[in-house]
């Protein structure tokens, strides 16, 4: 089994672990009924329509 040779350094490692803060967000998409940004594929949470038809009745 493969050994390192040298121990990595601090500096190395806060490199790896920062990597997810790189990741770009999600992008948000329009609601075609509100016209409100929203989640791509999922029910908008302003108006309750997913595919142009109403699933959850929003008060």
């Amino acid at each position: 089994m493969a050994v390192p040779k040298r121990k990595k350094s601090k500096a190395k490692t806060a490199m790896r672990r920062a990597q997810w803060l790189r990741m770009p967000l999600p992008e948000l998409s329009i609601c075609p009924e509100c016209n409100q940004p929203k989640a791509p594929h999922r029910v908008c949470p302003h108006c309750g329509y997913y595919k142009n038809k109403e699933v959850v009745e929003v008060i």
